[in-house]
């Protein structure tokens, strides 16, 4: 792709519910990228991002480079890890470097398949239609074959059912109809269920859609905020995890922004508080509910020993007339982090938080010391049923034991 051939312009609009609205327009000019709102938005008082992206009119330029000069808003909209992978390889495939591919033209990619509310035109777009998904255990040897042996002959299929999902393990977006029959994103019936289906990675155990299965079943235990999930059955391995999307219901799609959109705190590198994420959600949410869930989410995190809570694994959702609440809980596995340390420190403690830094916590962001010591205690009790968790979801004895022997308790 030539200078020439590079997206210049792009409209974004955005799904209020099941309208499509006019949102604005990006421009890529000498490397930088502006954004100009539609005046009929401006006018609906709705602000998707209202820390990095002020509802005004003119021409705006991001002054931040966390994600090479994009809103963090768009930048959401853009599959990183596995996604990004995908992309990478189709471009060399077709003898393009990535390297000089641009965000526009990434979000171009994206089109109408990207997480939440938002879609973009013109998108570059696969016309092709896929069959019906028959064998999920077939998508994971796909996975596995693009991993290990970089073979390109699967690559279509898998970025057509990848979307634009984050994150570094291998995944598809997917779509359960009636009579249970799992096709991909791209040719639906008006009745079906949107999920999100994770593989292993060369580097994963074997049984690792078994735990995070169980990890989510631990998880509901202790009171988090679960989507609907599902372990998929497998012949190579323990199964296959899934949960349902939570940035659609039905046809409708749900505004979904993460913490690090939000705040431009690039997930790559862990220099965020949970701290500041409960500040983030009482000012979006207005709401000390949502504040005392986002508290059992870290106590949850801490306890289970969840150390990959970067800044995309916490979200907000926001409904048609500008309300935000805390997304439901999500990437929740065992997990020892970068340099065995948590991605979010708790009071700035990263690598040993306890107890003692989450009541800390609690008393800096204003929550009662009775409702967090309950909090606490709920999660450290379901925390305490691993075991029977890990039956359950038929993780093997080998996980089980080492898991357990590094849960804080």
């Amino acid at each position: 792709m030539n200078s020439s051939e590079h997206i210049k312009s792009i409209h974004v609009n955005y799904c209020r519910g099941q309208q499509l609205v006019p949102f604005g327009k990006l421009l890529w000019k000498d490397k930088r990228i502006y954004f100009e709102y539609n005046n009929l938005f401006l006018e609906s008082g709705l602000h998707l991002s209202p820390f990095k992206l002020p509802l005004k009119p003119g021409v705006i330029l991001c002054e931040d480079h966390v994600f090479n000069g994009l809103f963090g808003l768009f930048n959401d909209s853009l599959p990183d890890g596995w996604g990004r992978l995908l992309l990478d390889r189709k471009m060399r495939s077709i003898g393009l470097n990535p390297d000089g591919i641009t965000p526009l033209d990434r979000l171009s990619y994206t089109g109408s398949r990207g997480m939440g509310a938002l879609q973009y035109e013109p998108e570059i777009n696969d016309s092709r239609e896929l069959k019906l998904v028959n064998d999920l255990d077939e998508i994971a040897q796909e996975c596995m074959q693009v991993i290990e042996y970089d073979d390109n002959h699967f690559l279509d299929d898998l970025l057509i059912m990848n979307g634009s999902s984050a994150g570094a393990r291998p995944k598809i977006l997917i779509a359960i109809q009636p009579k249970e029959q799992i096709v991909s994103n791209n040719n639906l019936n008006e009745i079906h269920n949107d999920w999100i289906v994770k593989f292993r990675s060369s580097i994963d155990p074997k049984d690792s859609g078994s735990i995070e299965y169980a990890y989510n079943l631990m998880a509901k235990s202790a009171g988090l905020d679960i989507p609907e999930i599902n372990l998929f059955k497998s012949k190579i391995g323990s199964g296959h995890f899934g949960v349902k999307r939570f940035d659609r219901v039905g046809s409708k799609f749900i505004h979904m922004h993460t913490v690090c959109g939000l705040l431009h705190a690039d997930h790559r590198y862990p220099a965020l508080d949970y701290f500041t994420i409960m500040k983030v959600t009482m000012l979006l949410t207005k709401n000390q509910l949502e504040v005392e869930r986002q508290y059992r989410n870290a106590a949850f995190n801490v306890f289970a020993h969840n150390r990959d809570d970067h800044s995309k694994n916490f979200s907000f959702l926001m409904d048609e007339d500008g309300s935000w609440r805390v997304s439901p809980a999500y990437d929740l596995t065992f997990s020892s982090g970068p340099g065995g340390e948590h991605c979010t420190s708790v009071m700035g403690e990263g690598r040993a938080p306890a107890e003692f830094h989450l009541l800390k916590l609690a008393k800096a962001i204003g929550i009662p010391e009775k409702i967090s010591q309950q909090i606490i205690e709920e999660v450290k009790s379901a925390v305490m049923l691993w075991p029977a968790f890990a039956k359950e979801a038929n993780v093997s004895v080998k996980s089980l034991q080492f898991i357990y022997k590094q849960l804080k308790m």
